[in-house]
């Protein structure tokens, strides 16, 4: 009989699939096509001059840095380039402003002592939200916690089979119901974990657009059941956002944290045509935790957001 409480055995990569870094690499494509053109000339010729800060600017717009964010890391990069001196790596110079500036959203999920941990996950339709579920589960398990998966979009049948497919993938529990209440499944499902000793409760939550007023009410709702269920919770709030959206997805962490207070983000669908700039604009305007970002399908294509591993996949390198 196949056991719904065994954590799933660590999937071993088949030797040819990309490594991690070339995933993400072929996930940022397109922002390193952006800055290919500008920077390659300004690499070559090693020269930091009105010209070149101009072609830069136009780079970073257009991989959806932003313009607040943009002016940010070209102030910064004429400040370093002036104190490194004329020997200075543009690449290098570069990299290191963009470091710093994405440095405070480098902060990794840490399960706290809470039994069960509960993580609520929430987003608009079609963000890639019950895909990023059924991942943060397997990344969950490879940290040898137990998981069980809450189905909160009671009214959309095709989230709870979706997360059931992902439940029976991964070896977890689903806790759901057709219709009904969607805070009355979250209160279950806590009840149930801790009934189980269960480590961490993933709570899915139905999609929907920051302009929907009576929906953002509904999502404090479940915040505040979840609060009623297990003391603390939930003890991470996560926004998943897609990558295709560009500046839209600044807009969405405003509207999501005003409604309940955001811990972290998770940028999926980093697939070769979205533009990672975004995350520079985030960390400028809306500073929240990237906890995780996805390049892919797969179930190992969820991994802790490192900021110099970003950049160094987001620039391309000198010849």
């Amino acid at each position: 009989m196949f056991d719904l409480f065994k954590k799933a055995p660590v999937e071993v990569p088949a030797p040819d699939k990309p490594s991690w870094t070339e995933r993400l690499k072929a996930g940022l494509g397109l922002s390193r096509e952006k800055f290919a053109g500008a920077l390659g000339d300004i690499f070559a010729r090693r020269v930091l001059d009105e010209s070149a800060l101009e072609e830069l600017e136009t780079a970073l717009l257009g991989a959806d840095v932003g313009v607040d964010a943009t002016q940010h890391l070209l102030d910064a990069l004429k400040v370093r380039w002036k104190r490194a001196g004329p020997d200075a790596d543009p690449r290098a110079t570069l990299a290191d402003a963009m470091i710093e500036l994405l440095g405070p959203l480098e902060w990794p999920l840490a399960v706290g002592s809470q039994r069960p941990f509960v993580i609520m996950l929430t987003g608009v339709n079609g963000a890639g939200k019950t895909t990023s579920i059924g991942k943060l589960a397997k990344w969950l398990q490879s940290q040898n916690l137990s998981v069980l998966l809450a189905a909160g979009d009671t009214f959309r049948a095709a989230a709870r089979e979706q997360l059931t497919v992902w439940g029976e993938r991964n070896g977890v529990a689903v806790i759901q119901q057709a219709g009904g209440d969607p805070a009355a499944v979250m209160f279950d499902a806590v009840a149930a974990a801790r009934a189980r000793g269960i480590d961490v409760v993933l709570a899915d939550t139905a999609g929907r657009l920051p302009t929907q007023a009576h929906l953002m009410e509904e999502l404090r709702k479940v915040k505040r059941v979840l609060a009623k269920a297990q003391e603390g919770a939930p003890h991470e709030v996560l926004l998943v956002l897609d990558a295709n959206t560009g500046q839209n997805a600044l807009a969405q962490v405003r509207a999501f944290d005003d409604a309940v207070n955001l811990t972290g983000l998770i940028l999926t669908k980093l697939d070769g045509s979205a533009k990672g700039g975004v995350v520079a604009a985030i960390a400028k305007q809306h500073p929240i935790p990237l906890k995780f970002i996805g390049v892919g399908e797969a179930v190992d294509d969820l991994r802790p957001f490192v900021a110099r591993e970003f950049v160094d996949a987001l620039l391309p390198a000198t010849d």
